[in-house]
Formats: structure tokens, sequence, C-alpha cells
């Protein structure tokens, strides 16, 4: 095989491609647009590489491009490789060609984390033997050195730009709103259908009915469709009184005030868990169990400080609009919300969460980062900040007994911070500083 491999991205995802391909005794190629040399360091020295731009006669010329998950499948230069029939994937469709272990895959706009924590939680107590990876932070081909009874992949839409034929086991949509719009010149439209080609070859497709984004284009006699939502689906919510149960075929099972959960987006993500697990014919007892002893991942309506009577609140991972205004009806019944936004918006219609705080006079709104601008333009109500910092110096001078300063910022981090975890370990760090003086 004397194929001409170029790998473009040489992150965690590029450096695990390279190690693939040495190991298959194949020497690829490597292009980066960083021109940090520090990334050189972490492959063999007689590897030709080229960094600070996409190079074109080597993009142009090769027989197979691996394209990491931050370089967009709809750039330029690489819709001209396709054009000339240069073969484009990514490293979970290069992993989906090896592999031979059955695949559990999940996408959505949000909860994507908290579904895969879950789910392996539950398999691991049924004695399941399971590999996690994808954009979770490790990466696919890494998995293919190890025996598992199954994986389980996070996958973004990036991830699903490049995939062609991925078979999957049970794949999941837990939901689609805007997100990304910088990616995705055409729209939500366009972002959807990366998102619904994730069934493409999926035996399970587990969809959510309150979203209808989420639902199949196509429905396949060979596939098996199953259903979640609020008050449509297999999977359901019911509500009595002030209880909020989890029913399964129309029989209440679990009481979710019972349990240490927060919000009905969370009630939504277990639905979609408990879908799988049954699935696998994981009894419903330890399903239930862990369900209902789960507690929310860091950096998710994460308390973190409580005195006098306010209480603190890291929702860092909230990185788009709906994940913020899932935290704020969550919050909807405290007496004043100090909420913090801001950050790198991708482009996404900021006047969407605006219109939901507009009729919402409990809510103050310091805004930081590349779209306080926006923000300020949109509610002019808000408060603009250069800094995190800032705002918290202001807001803590305001607060009064019975408050909640919320970081839950609608943006990306990627304009004052690594990443989201960055931003809200720097945010818990900010409010032990404040309360220590």
């Amino acid at each position: 095989m004397n194929k001409k491999i170029v790998i473009i991205g040489l992150g965690l995802t590029g450096i695990s491609c390279v190690n693939f391909f040495l190991k298959k005794g194949l020497i690829p190629s490597i292009i980066d647009e960083n021109d940090n040399l520090k990334l050189i360091k972490k492959i063999p020295s007689y590897i030709p590489y080229h960094l600070g731009s996409l190079k074109e006669n080597w993009i142009l010329n090769a027989d197979l491009i691996i394209l990491s998950p931050g370089i967009s499948v709809f750039h330029p230069l690489l819709l001209k490789a396709k054009k000339k029939g240069i073969e484009i994937i990514g490293d979970i469709e290069l992993f989906s060609r090896y592999n031979k272990t059955p695949v559990i895959a999940i996408t959505g706009t949000n909860g994507k984390s908290t579904v895969v924590n879950m789910v392996s939680q539950i398999m691991k107590k049924n004695n399941f033997n399971i590999g996690i990876g994808g954009n979770i932070g490790y990466p696919v081909l890494d998995l293919l050195s190890y025996t598992r009874d199954f994986y389980i992949l996070e996958i973004s839409s990036f991830q699903l730009e490049t995939i062609k034929k991925f078979k999957i086991y049970i794949a999941l949509i837990i939901n689609i709103s805007q997100d990304h719009m910088d990616r995705y010149p055409l729209g939500i439209k366009q972002y959807r259908d990366i998102k619904l080609r994730i069934y493409k070859n999926a035996s399970f497709c587990i969809y959510n009915t309150d979203n209808k984004l989420c639902y199949p284009k196509i429905f396949y006699k060979k596939k098996k469709y199953i259903t979640f939502g609020t008050f449509i689906g297999k999977y359901k919510l019911s509500f009595c009184k002030k209880n909020t149960y989890l029913e399964v075929d129309n029989k209440k099972i679990l009481n979710f005030n019972n349990t240490k959960l927060n919000g009905i987006h969370n009630y939504l993500n277990f639905l979609a868990v408990l879908a799988i697990t049954d699935i696998l014919k994981i009894p419903k007892k330890i399903s239930l169990q862990e369900i209902n002893n789960y507690k929310n991942m860091d950096h998710i309506l994460q308390i973190i400080h409580k005195e006098n009577g306010i209480t603190w609140i890291n929702d860092s991972k909230s990185t788009n609009i709906n994940s913020t205004i899932a935290a704020l009806k969550y919050l909807y019944k405290k007496k004043k919300i100090w909420l913090l936004l801001g950050g790198y918006d991708k482009n996404c219609e900021l006047n969407l969460l605006i219109k939901y705080l507009k009729n919402k006079n409990n809510i103050h709104i310091y805004c930081f980062g590349i779209s306080s601008k926006k923000i300020l333009s949109l509610y002019n109500k808000s408060i603009k900040v250069q800094t995190m910092f800032e705002a918290l110096k202001k807001i803590i001078k305001l607060v009064k007994y019975g408050d909640t300063v919320l970081l839950s910022p609608a943006c990306s981090s990627i304009d004052q911070f690594k990443n989201f975890k960055h931003r809200g370990n720097e945010f818990i760090k900010l409010v032990k500083k404040l309360h220590k003086k």
C-alpha cells in the first residue's frame, strides 16, 4: 500500500492517527495551521510536516486525507480536493473500518457527556467491559488496542461531517438546537443534516419527540426506532401534583423528585439513558438505582459555594443558547439571578436567548468576552465588563440573601480560556478568592 496519506490537524486526534498508521507500517505527512513547534515533539522526527497553513500541493496530491474535527470539511481547499476525487475521512470513519466491537454512539447539542457518563456507569455496574472515547477526550483509534464488549462514543457534529459507513449498534440524538453556526453557513438545516448522519448505519435509532429536528428523515423497516420525550414516547415524563415521574409504556417507574437530578433537561437525558440500557437488557433495578443516585457532573449546574443565603453556580458547560435557557428554567423560582454571559457566540442567534430574558425582572446580566458588545446591543440593561473577574467583583457587592449567581455563558470559552473546564475552574477560584476577603 503506497498511498499518500495526509493528516490535517495535530491535536490528540491527529497524534492518534499518526500512531495508527505507523503501527500499520505507513508513514503519513502532517499539516497543521498552528505554527507551534511544540506539537512536533510528539511525533517521530522522520515524519514530513508543514506548519502554519494548509499546504495546497500536499492536499491536492494526496490519496487519502484524514481530517481532525477542528478543521471544517467545507474549507475551500478541501472542497477542491473532494472534487478531484480524493477521499476525505476523519478518525471516526477510519476507526469504523477496523472495528469489530458493537458501538453505542451518542450525539446532540446538549447533554452528550452526561448521557455517556451515566450509560457507562450503569454498564459497568452490570459487568460490561467497555471503552469510552470520541469527543469526550479519548481518541477512538486508541480504543482498538483493547478488547471490549462495547464502545460508548460521544460524537460531535464536526466528527459526523466525515463519516461514510460508520456502523453503529445504538445511535442516539438527544436534542438539536442552534450551535456552531460559524461552521455551518447554511444554518440550522445544515447542522441538523450532519447530526442525522448518525442514524445512517445504526441498528437502533433513539430520538427525542420534543424536538422535531431529531426525527429521522426516512424510516427504514430494518431499523428499530425508539422514542423519548416530555409527553410523547415509549419513555416519557408524567406530572402529578408536584411530582415528576419517569414512565415506560405508560407505567410510572421512578419519581424524579426523590433523585439528586436538577431540571427537566436532565430528566429527558435519563429517559434516553434508560432507552439504551433497556436495549442492552440491563435489569431496570440496576439502571434506576444508578439514576436515583446520580449527581450532576462538574461544570453543569454545579453549586460551588453557599454563604449568607446566596448560592453560586458553575454552569460553564453551557456553551450555547439552549443550554443556558435550560439552566434559567431550572432556577426560575429564584428570587434574583445574577447571570454571567459571554465568550465566543459561534454566530448563533443570541436574540433567541435575550427574547427569553426580557420578560424576567429578576435576572441581571453581566456580559464579557467577544460577544459582550452583541449582548449589550440586544439587551441594553446588560452591564458590559472586560472579564469574568470584573463582573464578580461588582456582583459580590450587590447580592443579597436568597440571590443566585450563575455562570451560564451561552457561548464557547475560546476567546479568553482554553476550554469550558478552564473557564469553570477559574470561576470557582475567583469565587473562593472573593469570599476569603
